[in-house]
């Protein structure tokens, strides 16, 4: 199991990811935008939200703290915008997991499959702290 963390913007992501990279000195990989995502029948992003930032990603200290800009229909409160992310090897504990921290909860995002996780949910938990577990199995 691994933590990393998830902190969330609102339209000044791209600002922010490379601002924290130059501070803590770390390679800024790739940044993906919403309007970058494979096509998906269900969901198509609103034009305002093409060019926001949908995944990026820097080492620090030695886990992935990951950025994202919110999508323009999702309210954001400065301060509750850092989410912890748990990245497990297996599926099933995932599902566990992701059931213990929806008790009294809301769900945000049912576990499924996605372009970027095998299986991938977002909670907000009994005490008000946002979730994003998933198992993620690099590609060859």
């Amino acid at each position: 199991m691994k933590l990393e963390m998830f902190i969330n913007f609102d339209g000044n992501c791209r600002e922010a990811v490379e601002f924290y990279a130059k501070v803590f000195n770390s390679e800024l990989g790739e940044i993906l935008t919403y309007g970058d995502a494979p096509p998906d029948p269900d969901y198509t992003p609103p034009e305002a939200d093409r060019g926001r930032i949908m995944y990026a990603g820097i080492p620090i200290g030695g886990m992935t703290v990951m950025f994202m800009d919110m999508p323009s229909n999702s309210p954001l409160t400065v301060g509750d915008n850092i989410n912890p992310t748990i990245n497990i090897e297996d599926k099933d504990e995932v599902t566990r997991i992701f059931n213990e921290l929806k008790e009294d909860g809301e769900v945000y995002f049912e576990l499924q499959k996605t372009f970027y996780s095998e299986w991938y949910g977002m909670v907000k938990d009994k005490f008000g702290v946002i979730w994003h577990v998933m198992h993620y199995v690099p590609q060859a």
